[in-house]
């Protein structure tokens, strides 16, 4: 594909293409992954599991380990959770807290803090805003990480609080290993799915305007999104958004299939949201996602993720080309 006329070359350190305004994009339309392609080419879809960056790793596989050692080391027993006592309510919340500050922490600390990767595929030349009345404490990073570490934390907190409880007293389907096997893996693998079609449809119900308007508008103060900004939601967002994990108080699961829920849903914006397109660290480590940039840039697309096609279905998809030569809403899959 070659550049548009109007778009500076790209420097050798920089792949992609800025606009006038510095605005960043890759030197490839958007892609979905090819699960849903048709017809199914199997040979693409075990690329697309296995290799790096693909579906298992690094994101999903990250996300699992650290639901892995949260269950291993810092869960309290199911049993314990038969009656709300403080005790280990505030284990998970004080976790909780511990676990999103090292985790949006690390991103803000290398690519806000640090600048260590300057603003090398930063899909918007400027830095967060200061001294904008727009945010809380005039500071958009502040208000960030109020909405974020503060409200959200506590939502995310009461989810595991009462569906911990509702396990403990039997009052929600249950599943084991020893049992089902194969469906017990089979959960894991759904999981990320399962999250993007929810994500999809919870997504457009807040863009509808009284909602909007009252709701989600917060959250999209963030046109420039930072590594705090994947939360910053207005607390009846977070409430709809982690709802994905209701489903675990309907179909039988284990509390860890739970847990890798509700934490894939906590931490995952992170790396959506930080305003970078990776790899960072380096080179190392794959990151960012222009796909959802695009909905924080123009609003009224991609309001889902890549690996379900809900977009493309239902003609809400912009493949982050410039207008005129195959930004389209549409969605049209472009290879």
């Amino acid at each position: 594909m070659s550049a548009d006329p109007l778009t500076p070359a790209p420097v050798p350190s920089e792949p992609g293409f800025r606009n006038a305004k510095g605005e960043w994009r890759p030197p490839y339309p958007v892609r979905y992954a090819p699960l849903f392609a048709w017809p199914l080419r199997a040979l693409d879809i075990l690329r697309w599991l296995f290799r790096y960056p693909g579906f298992l790793w690094p994101t999903n596989l990250l996300l699992f380990a650290i639901s892995a050692v949260s269950w291993y080391f810092t869960q309290p027993a199911v049993a314990r959770c038969a009656h709300f006592e403080a005790g280990w309510m505030l284990q998970i919340y004080l976790r909780n807290l511990v676990m999103m500050w090292l985790f949006y922490g690390a991103y803000h600390l290398h690519l806000y803090i640090r600048k260590a990767e300057g603003t090398k595929g930063k899909y918007d030349p400027h830095w967060p805003a200061q001294d904008s009345r727009l945010f809380l404490f005039r500071d958009q990073v502040y208000d960030n990480i109020f909405w974020t570490s503060g409200v959200a934390l506590l939502v995310w907190t009461g989810y595991e609080v009462v569906t911990l409880w509702l396990y403990a007293n039997h009052r929600i389907p249950g599943l084991e290993w020893a049992a089902h096997p194969v469906w017990f893996v089979a959960w894991i693998f759904l999981i990320p799915l399962w999250r993007e079609f929810h994500f999809y449809w919870v997504h457009r119900l807040i863009h509808w305007k009284p909602l909007y308007k009252h709701v989600h508008y917060l959250h999209h103060k963030n046109t420039n999104p930072n590594a705090w900004s994947g939360m910053a939601m207005h607390p009846v967002e977070t409430i709809l958004y982690l709802s994905v994990v209701l489903i675990h108080w309907v179909v039988p699961s284990h509390p860890f299939h739970f847990l890798f829920d509700l934490q894939h849903a906590a931490l995952g914006p992170a790396s959506g949201h930080h305003g970078f397109e990776g790899p960072i660290l380096k080179g190392k480590l794959p990151t960012g996602s222009y796909f959802h940039y695009l909905h924080h840039r123009y609003f009224e697309c991609n309001y889902g993720e890549t690996t379900v096609p809900l977009d493309r279905w239902f003609g809400t998809f912009r493949d982050g080309l410039p207008d005129g030569a195959g930004s389209n809403l549409a969605g049209e899959h472009r290879d």
